[in-house]
C-alpha cells in the first residue's frame, strides 16, 4: 500500500502540473466546449491554471518526503474532493457538461477516498520498521 500511495501521489502531482501548464498556455482552448467563452474566462482559466500547477507541486512535494506525510495527503485529497463538489454543484445548477468534464468529475469523486484510505500507508511502514528495530526484531 505504501508503494501505491507513492506512485499515485507522484502521478497526481505530475498530472496536475501538466494540466495546469496546458491551461496557462492554451487558455479557453484547453477546456473542451469553452473555445468561445471570451476573454474574461480565458484570463481566469489561465490564472487558475497557474494555481493548478502549484497544487500539483504540493503533491510532488508530498511525494518526495520520507515518509509521505499523511496529513498533507489528506488535505490535498480534501481539496481534490472539494473540486468534485464544485463540479456536482455545477451539474445541479446547469446540467451535464461536455463528456470529458463528466469523466473528470468521476475521477475527482473516486480518487479522494482512495487517498484518504492510503494516506497513512507509508507512515505505518516506517513506524513498524522503527518498532522492529527497537525491539531487536
Amino acid at each position: 500500500m505504501a508503494r501505491a500511495l507513492r506512485v499515485l501521489t507522484q502521478l497526481t502531482g505530475w498530472a496536475c502540473v501538466a494540466i495546469g501548464l496546458f491551461h496557462v498556455a492554451l487558455g479557453n482552448a484547453a477546456i473542451p466546449g469553452a473555445g468561445s467563452a471570451g476573454t474574461t474566462v480565458d484570463s481566469w482559466g489561465r490564472f487558475m491554471g497557474a494555481g493548478f500547477v502549484g497544487y500539483g507541486l504540493a503533491w510532488l512535494w508530498a511525494a518526495r518526503q520520507r515518509p509521505i506525510p499523511a496529513r498533507a495527503v489528506q488535505w490535498l485529497a480534501g481539496v481534490f474532493l472539494l473540486g468534485a463538489v464544485g463540479r456536482l454543484l455545477s451539474l445541479a445548477v446547469h446540467g451535464w457538461p461536455q463528456s470529458f468534464q463528466t469523466v473528470l468529475t468521476v475521477i475527482e469523486i473516486i480518487l479522494p477516498p482512495v487517498f484518504f484510505w492510503l494516506a497513512h500507508a507509508e507512515e505505518r511502514v516506517v513506524r513498524s520498521d522503527v518498532g522492529a528495530a527497537v525491539s531487536g526484531g
